[in-house]
């Protein structure tokens, strides 16, 4: 076999060495090797890494050896006799050793392309991570893609790419992103509020309801339009009304105006798309079509949707562009199809996706953004992902967080759910206060339901128990967005989700796995959401945590928890199970109405005491970039804020305020560029935690007796080790817990 570069070349194998723990491996019978992009792959030219190669040494044919792998090949068609793979690390239970064919047990799962009625678990296909140390990923299958064009191999080839970066998950993700193009920076606007709904509204009740939201100080970035917006009673004889491009005028008078209104309040537009039936002649726009693209119009010819068809194409985005001009921002594609209809046709999805992400970035540079369905690896280049219409119970939300944090084992980082569910179910204001909590640490917050009148997310649809917490949790995300957004930018850049699997940060630790709904939200957030009905007694929302070792807070109430511990977390309605890790600066917009796009004149730091911090706020508008360092210095009690990318973006009257949590200070200095405190002292946690107790227990449903001996348990007792042991006496499970919880941080 012949050695250049970085490739070992025979008559039908060819061997690229890309990194030392990353080869790709084909075997062609024809002897042809394809070099072009693909659907997943972007590119290939990466530094020639240090390998040594033996050939007909050591009885096999061809050994290529690195720091990260040992790959042996016995020459012919790949086999498991013919060729095997160790990986330079010792996570199998008698070897790392992969053969060809073979399946990996121990794969840390992908994503799915669509939750589409599902009520609880489903299947999800391997990801790149695994406990074992290594993982391949199949692109034999992929389309050729030049530019925007899709055409089916020319050569038949068995075409893999073997990773072994060990349990460094976020060295394969950074890997796999060189591979297949890292994920583009979505707007800033997308990281707001998003209102959905199938629901037939009105162009005046469309515009009543954001009035409404606004009264009730409810942030909306997004309005979203699903498939009632266009005429759908069709004659029969055309088929299914769920294509449509012609707005109902009967619902939407002056689509335009409507739309310049939205505009006009800091909002954006996105319409739902069903393409599958193309464009026929019961729309507006057909006469037109047919001129352009010569139809039978005697004989009502209608235009096949295939966006393989250049003339067709051609004729697809005209139409698109026409609604565009009317106020259309982006385009909501909801394709459900199905895939491929044989070898030489690609799935449409995926030609959906990239025609239409490449022509909305076109037309906004650096915020291109469509809402579609995942059509598998390499899909993460064309955010954003809908997961489709699951069942509004208890059993869908247990299953989504751990399916938005494990898409991330693919690069799919941007999942937008249907928060709250979109269909079946009953009335559940808990459920859906749950939901929405956990849509605020998600990556996207859509809220959306089905053609019910007694389905609608409105907060005011709620009793007094549930709506202002739903509506403080809407204002949350919005002043969430200078954070989000600057993990936005990490993502992009240097490959960091922002939603990712706790054992990212720790795969050595067995409880990183164990507890698969928790996950790490941005660099300072650890998120373990409710995800079951309260406790009949405690009256309070539960769920298991574990913290990593190192200090860290509760987001909401600022109480110190210790670290390097497993516990059951408590929470009341108000608040959810988010702790921040000491040392770290968070950045709030507290203008939560303001337009999310519009860089904030002010900002709320709000600053984690007890050991120092450095923190990156990333801002950006379209393609244009400002970054500010943000330092923490424990020892003198100071924040320092420097500008050192695109100040000219910032705006020039803005005002930082400066919140810290652990710690208090009776003086506080500020300048341009630092803010100083003296007096500087610790929050009295002990305060705290008696406030807590006794919340919890005035609104437990227990009774007044043993509330009250548990109580003086506590205020008698001068050593936790002995309200522990009362606690031991306590019947009620949920009741020792919810005190354990706050004695034993």
């Amino acid at each position: 076999m012949q050695v250049t570069g970085n490739q070992i070349v025979g008559d039908h194998a060819r061997f690229t060495v890309l990194t030392d723990k990353l080869i790709r491996l084909e075997y062609s019978a024809s002897g042809q090797f394809e070099d072009r992009h693909t659907q997943a792959v972007q590119n290939r030219k990466f530094p020639v890494p240090e390998f040594k190669i033996y050939q007909n040494e050591h009885g096999h044919q061809l050994e290529i050896k690195t720091a990260g792998f040992h790959l042996y090949y016995e020459g012919g068609a790949f086999a498991a006799d013919t060729l095997m793979i160790d990986a330079a690390s010792n996570y199998g239970v008698h070897y790392s050793r992969w053969y060809f064919g073979e399946t990996n047990e121990k794969n840390l799962k992908g994503t799915a392309r669509t939750l589409d009625r599902a009520d609880g678990a489903i299947p999800l296909a391997d990801g790149l991570m695994s406990k074992d140390g290594f993982s391949v990923l199949d692109d034999s299958d992929s389309f050729i893609l030049e530019g925007t064009t899709a055409t089916a191999r020319e050569q038949a080839e068995t075409d893999l790419y073997y990773f072994a970066y060990g349990r460094d998950y976020q060295a394969t993700l950074k890997a796999y992103y060189q591979l297949t193009g890292f994920p583009p920076l979505v707007p800033r606007y997308a990281l707001g509020n998003w209102w959905s709904r199938f629901y037939p509204y009105t162009q005046a009740e469309y515009l009543k309801l954001m009035q409404h939201f606004d009264e009730q100080q409810v942030p909306i970035a997004v309005t979203v339009f699903d498939m009632n917006w266009h005429t759908t009673a069709i004659p029969a004889k055309y088929g299914s009304g769920w294509t449509g491009y012609t707005w109902n005028r009967d619902y939407f008078p002056d689509p335009a105006k409507m739309m310049t209104k939205l505009h006009q309040q800091g909002r954006k537009v996105t319409l739902n798309v069903h393409p599958a039936s193309g464009i026929r002649p019961s729309e507006a726009c057909y006469p037109a079509v047919a001129r352009q693209l010569k139809l039978d119009t005697a004989n009502e010819q209608p235009a096949l949707f295939d966006l393989q068809n250049a003339a067709f194409k051609q004729a697809y985005f005209d139409l698109h562009h026409q609604l565009e001009a009317q106020g259309v921002d982006f385009w909501w594609l909801d394709w459900q199809q199905g895939g491929a209809r044989g070898k030489t046709r690609i799935d449409p999805l995926w030609l959906l996706n990239i025609d239409h992400y490449t022509d909305n970035a076109r037309q906004h540079p650096g915020e291109g953004l469509i809402l579609s369905r995942y059509a598998g690896p390499g899909s993460h280049r064309y955010p954003i992902g809908f997961s489709g219409d699951t069942v509004a119970s208890w059993a869908s939300l247990q299953f989504q967080p751990y399916f938005t944090a494990t898409a991330s084992n693919i690069g799919y980082t941007w999942w937008s759910h249907d928060i709250g569910g979109h269909m079946r179910g009953t009335y559940d204001g808990e459920l859906s206060l749950r939901w929405l909590q956990l849509g605020v640490f998600s990556p996207i917050l859509r809220l959306h339901s089905s053609n019910n009148i007694f389905m609608g997310k409105e907060p005011w649809n709620y009793d007094q128990t549930i709506a202002p917490v739903m509506i403080d949790f809407l204002q949350l995300r919005s002043q969430l967005v200078p954070y989000l957004d600057s993990a936005n930018y990490q993502t992009h850049a240097h490959g960091i989700p922002l939603v990712q699997p706790m054992y990212y940060q720790h795969p050595e630790a067995a409880m990183a796995y164990d507890l698969p709904n928790e996950y790490q939200f941005g660099p300072a957030m650890i998120v373990a959401p409710i995800t079951t009905p309260a406790d009949s007694t405690a009256n309070l929302g539960q769920t298991k945590v574990w913290l990593p070792k190192g200090t860290w807070y509760d987001f909401f109430t600022g109480l110190r928890y210790q670290g390097d511990r497993v516990f059951e977390a408590y929470r009341e309605k108000a608040t959810y199970p988010v702790f921040v890790k000491a040392g770290s600066i968070v950045p709030l917009n507290p203008d939560y109405l303001a337009p999310v796009d519009q860089l904030p004149t002010k900002l709320v730091l709000k600053v984690f005491t007890g050991t120092d911090g450095h923190y990156t706020l990333v801002e950006h508008q379209g393609d244009q970039l400002a970054k500010t360092e943000l330092t923490w210095d424990e020892a003198h009690q100071q924040l320092t804020i420097a500008v050192k990318v695109g100040a000219e973006l910032i705006p020039a009257e803005r005002q930082y305020q400066v919140v810290l949590v652990g710690a208090v200070a009776d003086t506080c200095t500020q300048t341009a560029t630092t803010v100083s405190y003296a007096d500087y002292r610790q929050v009295d946690q002990q305060s705290l935690v008696t406030q807590l107790i006794k919340q919890r227990l005035q609104f437990a449903k227990l009774d007044f007796e043993t509330k009250l001996a548990v109580w003086q348990a506590y205020s008698e007792a001068d050593d936790p080790a002995k309200v522990m042991s009362y606690l031991s006496t306590v019947s009620d499970p949920a009741i020792k817990g919810m005190i354990a919880e706050l004695i034993g941080r």
